[in-house]
């Protein structure tokens, strides 16, 4: 019989990952000693050091107001937690922080940009990484990924669409799910105040977690549909160095309702029509496109964002109710 193994049905492939994420840690951090146990090198593989999250809070638009509240409320508690034990357990850090609102409003960037700006590693959980066929193992790697966590801290502990793990207990659940939500808690419960491991969950349903879990995520911020002010901010952001000759307020009236994530596909869509005419147009004329020179593309125009090409239905039920004249 097969005796398991510290995340025995894991692949050889998440041990390499595994082995790339320490090396990654400790060039970014010289100094770093680490003597991890096999269940936190299995966590090891999720984790990302800050210098090579690549998202900023410059790179997100429309959420000023929100990154200021989390600048105060998150990173400061994570750079500076001395600052927050000047009135002992009146104004302890949070440990929880719930981020929730419509899917592709930028509840991920800023998970990834509070890494990068607080400095703090960043450990992206997904099921997968923690659930295991053996008796037990789960359990050993949830606790792993919070010694994990204290290894490395300053630490962000990531868990994208939280709602489906922490859904609302009840006696049907599985005795597996059922312990693991439990150690969960308890291990989250042990969490010292000083605010250098914070727990950041996302999701666009808050309605289902579980109110224990809610309770342990005092900080909760809502990531909704951009208004009028956002979406300018948000096209300015993508359209940024490039050339087009419209103005943002014509794109800003007729995009209502799309969130940040629609209006990126919409403008990606705008670049891919406008290639696909340059090409269409010297295909035409017989000129060979992989000999041509100084390519020089037209600028954006209106009608390059509402061709009937773009790949997202939310997208085309929207644009079909827009009346654009045709660009000669």
């Amino acid at each position: 019989m097969n005796e398991p193994t510290p995340g025995g049905s894991k692949s050889k492939a998440a041990k390499k990952r595994a082995q790339a994420s320490l090396t990654r840690l400790q060039k970014s951090n010289p100094g770093l000693k680490l003597d991890l146990n096999e269940y936190e090198k299995t966590i090891l593989a999720s984790v990302i050091p800050p210098d090579e999250i690549g998202v900023t809070f410059e790179d997100i638009g429309g959420l000023d107001s929100i990154i200021d509240d989390l600048q105060e409320s998150v990173i400061l508690p994570l750079t500076v937690p001395e600052l927050f034990n000047q009135y002992g357990p009146l104004l302890q850090a949070p440990k929880g922080v719930l981020l929730y609102g419509p899917p592709g409003c930028g509840k991920t960037m800023i998970a990834k940009a509070l890494a990068a700006k607080s400095q703090a590693n960043f450990i992206s959980i997904r099921m997968s990484t923690i659930m295991d066929k053996w008796y037990g193992e789960s359990n050993k790697l949830v606790d792993a990924i919070f010694s994990l966590a204290g290894k490395i801290q300053p630490c962000i502990v990531f868990i994208d669409e939280i709602d489906s793990f922490f859904r609302e207990r009840s006696s049907s659940d599985h005795e597996l799910t059922a312990m693991l939500k439990a150690e969960f808690m308890t291990l989250w419960d042990g969490l010292s105040s000083n605010g250098r491991i914070l727990v950041l969950g996302a999701t666009n349903r808050p309605d289902d977690i579980d109110g224990a879990f809610m309770r342990r995520m005092p900080k909760r911020f809502a990531v909704t549909l951009p208004n009028a002010e956002q979406r300018a901010k948000i096209l300015e952001k993508v359209l940024d160095g490039l050339d087009y000759d419209f103005e943002i307020s014509e794109l800003v009236d007729i995009t209502e309702g799309l969130s940040g994530s629609d209006l990126k596909e919409l403008c990606r869509n705008a670049a891919v029509n406008s290639t696909r005419e340059f090409i269409r147009k010297n295909v035409r004329a017989g000129n060979d496109l992989e000999t041509m020179e100084n390519i020089k593309l037209k600028p954006l125009n209106i009608q390059d964002f509402f061709d009937n090409s773009t790949p997202s239905d939310k997208l085309l039920k929207k644009l079909a109710t827009v009346k654009v004249d045709p660009v000669d």
